[in-house]
């Protein structure tokens, strides 16, 4: 077994964290409107919000290449006029795990959204209070939880993506290579024994996150 090489799981860390606040700052108003609006646009975005779920990886992938591509308008754009590369590099990862992250995160919130009795926000809009008050006043207060969870799934999603990741990142050591991917380089060159042990230390972070968030929500109950 080769020495293990600590930087797959600080790229893992990084792009998850990353992802997750992207996808929060984006994912909330998305969840917000969703669960507002009415009408087809509304059942459109929706639909879209959600295909990251059921699309394989690989098909994804190619749809990120394609949009950010350095053959595509906006990559050629992105690199003439700022330098900026986004394939195969680590913005490429965060990218991806964004992208299929970010619908878990909507999801729940939506779900949150939707049962908060609606006559708490006419109260607060009589009062006076305005849109962005009453959401940061009264509907994250009473959300939280649903917001919690779906942040939690966001994360532990995102720090395990495989498929999209490799599609625009790659797998290049020290560079883009995340833990998942890690564990695929080990099992095509026959490494069973860092594969195990690599597959272990996802497994066990996973776990800890998601009893780590269980027990504070526990807490806040009782709270």
């Amino acid at each position: 077994m080769d020495t293990l090489n600590l930087f797959p799981l600080y790229l893992s860390f990084r792009v998850a964290s990353t992802a997750t606040l992207v996808g929060f700052l984006f994912g909330l108003p998305v969840a917000w409107f969703l669960s507002r609006g009415r009408g087809k646009a509304v059942d459109f975005l929706d639909t879209l919000t959600n295909l990251p779920v059921v699309l394989p990886p690989t098909v994804l992938g190619y749809y990120l290449l394609v949009l950010l591509g350095r053959q595509s308008p906006l990559g050629a754009f992105l690199e003439d006029t700022w330098g900026a590369r986004i394939v195969f590099t680590p913005t490429g990862a965060i990218i991806a795990s964004t992208v299929v992250s970010i619908p878990y995160l909507i999801k729940a919130a939506k779900t949150a959204f939707l049962e908060i009795n609606e006559d708490y926000l006419n109260a607060a809009r009589l009062l006076g209070r305005n849109e962005f008050n009453i959401f940061v006043t009264i509907v994250m207060p009473i959300a939280w939880r649903g917001i919690v969870a779906g942040t939690t799934m966001s994360f532990v999603r995102a720090l395990g993506d495989f498929g999209t990741t490799l599609m625009v990142s790659g797998s290049i050591p020290d560079k883009t290579m995340t833990m998942p991917i890690a564990i695929y380089d080990a099992l095509q060159a026959g490494d069973k024994a860092m594969a195990n042990l690599l597959v272990l230390i996802m497994t066990g972070i996973a776990v800890t996150v998601l009893f780590t968030i269980n027990l504070l929500e526990r807490k806040m109950r009782k709270g």
